[in-house]
């Protein structure tokens, strides 16, 4: 059956990087027998640009339409002054919410070869692998009712932080049935002693925990598990909390692995469709100069082939290429170290296709 993937490359780096990806798509559909058909549309700013909306509507009904979406990045300076409704992130909040991308995985891995490029000590980090399985599609992002408005003769502003019992149960589970392939850990985030939102997020956690009896639950509050991920983060397994925490704890843990760069990540409806995209944003102060580092967005097509089109054979022999390439040495600018050798955006993208020619 062929693949329909859906390409979105979006702003800013988004173009660069989504490129040398599809290259990686291409190889494999020629040589390693990947029967795919891939459809390019605009989002983010782009979609305005093309549409006059962040999520034009021939932009959703392919992404409806597709098996998995393979997402750039989106945003940048020029769309800063639009109302809200029209900024290039109200596109991405848009897609995961029509599509119930309600999933977020955010593996933190550490290359053995980077090691010296992280923030903390090689000791502290090496042999890191975490998964952070973030809510998407609720909590304070998405909560009613929020304004900014007037009170006491003074601007005030508030947002409403909410989730339906359902809501926490279906997270849960996606974060249990991923620790039972790995380490069989889950370690759930809240901040249960002040939030009454985080007691029934614990609770419904314990709840689900009953039916995983292989898998080993604990609890932490999130300002000590942001201080625990630069601690001792490998004592951490499989990590599941709200949206909100995890768009913080996620971020941390990247720069344990030595750049935002290298990691990919995936946002996953109940049936195992999924959009795929890199961590970091579209960063518009490099863009169009080259030197973006696509790998986190070629390991994100790794992902995409291992859980929406069930190709896991194909996803490895990605990962295998991209450890074959810092083996070599070859680095963008933001992995840079002594010793190694500088290169840019497409020549990274043609060295990881070299690599599975091998």
């Amino acid at each position: 059956m062929t693949h329909k993937i859906a390409i979105l490359p979006g702003d800013g780096i988004g173009q660069e990087i989504v490129a040398e990806a599809v290259k990686v798509i291409h190889y494999l559909k020629e040589n390693a027998g990947l029967d795919a058909e891939l459809t390019e549309a605009a989002i983010g700013g782009a979609g305005y640009d093309a549409a006059g909306k962040p999520l034009p509507d021939e932009t959703l009904e392919l992404a409806k339409k597709s098996d998995a979406i393979l997402l750039g990045a989106v945003g940048g300076p020029e769309y800063e002054n639009l109302e809200r409704d029209l900024r290039p992130e109200r596109g991405l909040l848009g897609i995961r919410s029509e599509l119930a991308l309600f999933s977020n995985l955010r593996p933190a891995i550490l290359y053995p070869q980077l090691a010296d490029a992280s923030s903390l000590k090689a000791e502290i980090v090496a042999g890191l692998d975490i998964m952070i399985v973030r809510e998407l599609t609720g909590g304070i992002y998405f909560g009613q009712p929020r304004e900014i408005t007037e009170k006491d003769g003074e601007r005030y502003a508030y947002n409403t932080a909410g989730y339906k019992e359902s809501e926490i149960e279906r997270i849960g589970r996606s974060a249990f049935e991923i620790a039972m392939k790995r380490d069989k850990r889950v370690c759930s985030v809240d901040k249960a002693n002040v939030l009454e939102v985080s007691e029934l997020w614990r609770e419904v956690m314990e709840n689900v925990a009953k039916d995983y009896p292989e898998v080993e639950l604990s609890h932490m509050y999130v300002d000590n598990a942001a201080m625990q991920l630069v601690k001792w983060p490998k004592q951490f397994d499989v990590m599941v909390t709200s949206n909100l925490f995890g768009d913080v704890l996620s971020d941390a843990a990247a720069m344990l692995t030595g750049s935002i760069g290298m990691l990919p990540s995936a946002s996953l409806d109940a049936n195992g469709k999924g959009m795929y995209e890199p961590i970091h944003g579209s960063a518009p102060d490099i863009a169009g100069m080259g030197v973006a580092n696509p790998l986190a967005t070629i390991l994100s097509v790794a992902m995409m082939l291992r859980y929406s089109l069930n190709e896991p054979a194909l996803a490895e022999k990605i990962e295998a290429a991209v450890g074959n390439v810092l083996d070599q040495n070859l680095r963008t600018p933001d992995i840079m170290s002594d010793g190694c050798v500088e290169v840019n955006t497409m020549a990274m993208g043609d060295a990881v296709v070299d690599a599975l020619k091998k």
